[in-house]
């Protein structure tokens, strides 16, 4: 479901693009956050608890909480509610604490 119009908020939606979701193909608009892109794609789970593994959905919207922590482009811990996608972009679902590959501690 993707909001179309809006009586405050205005959107300003580019051209479709696609990035990828789990290895899915996506179809989106430029200037959308991940997080919308991928909730008008139907996702709703977005990661899991790093403790407890409970599932994780988007919350609040503006970078303030960790529910939206995602892999990006190989990077994790990214805040997709408040990062744009970009065309070719690769996200994952991230379970647990997210750990740069080729990075021991």
């Amino acid at each position: 479901m993707r909001i179309i119009e809006h009586p405050v908020l205005k959107f300003e939606r580019g051209e479709k693009i696609s990035f990828y979701f789990n290895g899915q193909e996506l179809e989106t608009y430029q200037n959308e956050t991940i997080a919308a892109a991928l909730h008008a794609a139907g996702v709703r789970k977005l990661g899991e608890s790093p403790k407890l593994h409970r599932p994780r959905g988007l919350f609040c919207a503006i970078g303030n909480c960790s529910s939206c922590f995602m892999t990006v482009d190989g990077e994790p811990n990214t805040r997709v509610c408040v990062m744009k996608v970009k065309p070719g972009m690769r996200v994952e679902e991230q379970h647990g604490k997210g750990a740069l590959k080729g990075i021991t501690i």
